[in-house]
């Protein structure tokens, strides 16, 4: 009877913390933030600091040329903004065309090839000293710049408090038969939670690292061995004082990810990445009442845990459903949810895609990556050079 429930509290425990993550903590953001209303923003014209972009292209030949392009055709003073691209060894076309447009922009492109791997966040390290801007904007090859993206993601710095600003990512080339639609439907909620995190206490939770824009001064390099570098610059303005958020109105553009087994590897290395940033970061799990530990509870580490939640739950309602017909019926429902995935493989063999076994499918991807990365994180990482994901898929 006692072992009964001390089960039954794991299992209605877990249901819990996983039930506030992925529902209560959103709805109470969105419900708290309606009363902010809509934050102005005091914009002054004479407000142009020097901005450097920093770029890491590991074979971008598909995607430099429109990034750069994109780049040049802002509404931000060309005599303020300064480009430097670190190619790291790219053994493709991307250092030609880089070359090319440095001609055709000189003065405003420095270019740095490096022709040893170095990994993303070790060839910004290395860009950061050649940069005079006192203002970093951080974006990948690949992401698309609107015409006022580089002057929405400065506006913010207005206000003294404010460290680092993301911008508004919009997905393009979602098609059915990947995962590309519950991808994209999984980063806009993410994006509404980061921005009611953002109104409420300056605590966004993570940028996404495709692009945003930082205070130089706030810059820290990044460990050589860390896999998620966004997460840990934003983290590094909360932990010095500084507001963290994200403005809508810096609008970028992506393709967004189709191919489950190439979003699974990079789900696996961020996820290493994310344990790495919670063991380095855990002294802002507390005092858990403040709104920076709030919102790293709630968005961040329960969802980390999930797996483990996930497991307990499962043995839990195992041992209870021997007792109980109550848990034997859950249990039953959560078996037929664990084999959507598998149905849903078959049905995909056959050109047949069901959008909600595909929303389930998705779910389960990310936590069983969440779970190897864990692992991964137990090994030890060594390097951070990984394998950027396959453009337009």
């Amino acid at each position: 009877m006692i072992m009964q429930i001390v089960f039954e509290i794991l299992f209605w425990l877990c249901v819990t913390l996983v039930f506030h993550s992925y529902v209560l903590f959103p709805v109470f953001l969105k419900i708290a933030a309606s009363f902010r209303g809509e934050q102005g923003r005091s914009y002054q014209d004479t407000y142009l600091p020097k901005v450097s972009i920093l770029i890491s292209a590991f074979n971008e030949e598909e995607v430099i040329e429109e990034k750069i392009i994109s780049v040049f055709k802002t509404d931000y003073p060309l005599d303020k903004l300064e480009i430097l691209i670190g190619s790291d060894c790219s053994s493709d076309r991307t250092n030609k065309i880089i070359e090319v447009l440095v001609e055709e922009h000189k003065g405003n492109i420095r270019f740095y090839p490096f022709y040893v791997r170095q990994g993303k966040p070790n060839v910004i390290n290395q860009l950061l000293s050649h940069a005079h801007g006192s203002v970093l904007i951080l974006s990948d090859a690949n992401v698309i710049f609107d015409e006022n993206t580089i002057r929405e993601l400065i506006i913010p710095f207005q206000n003294q408090k404010v460290g680092l600003v993301d911008s508004q990512m919009i997905n393009k080339g979602a098609r059915p038969e990947g995962i590309s639609i519950q991808e994209k439907a999984y980063i806009s909620r993410e994006v509404a939670i980061k921005h009611y995190e953002s109104v409420l206490w300056g605590t966004m939770m993570g940028p996404f690292g495709g692009c945003f824009a930082m205070r130089k001064d706030l810059y820290q390099k990044v460990p050589s061995n860390f896999l998620v570098d966004d997460f840990f610059l934003n983290m590094i303005v909360l932990e010095k004082g500084y507001q963290a958020i994200n403005n809508p109105r810096a609008l970028v553009y992506e393709d967004v990810s189709n191919d489950l087994k190439i979003e699974f590897r990079r789900k696996v290395r961020i996820a290493t990445g994310n344990f790495q940033n919670l063991f380095r970061f855990r002294n802002l799990l507390s005092p858990p009442w403040s709104g920076l530990a709030f919102s790293f509870w709630g968005h961040k580490v329960i969802r980390w845990l999930g797996p483990f939640l996930f497991l307990t739950a499962m043995i839990s309602l195992i041992l209870l459903s021997f007792s109980s017909n109550f848990y034997l019926i859950l249990l039953s429902a959560y078996l037929i949810l664990l084999g959507i995935p598998v149905f849903d493989y078959f049905l995909k063999k056959l050109r047949i895609h069901i959008s909600l076994f595909r929303f389930i499918t998705h779910f389960c991807a990310m936590n069983l990556a969440m779970f190897v990365g864990f692992i991964q994180f137990v090994k030890g990482v060594k390097s951070n050079v990984w394998q950027p994901t396959k453009r337009n898929q």
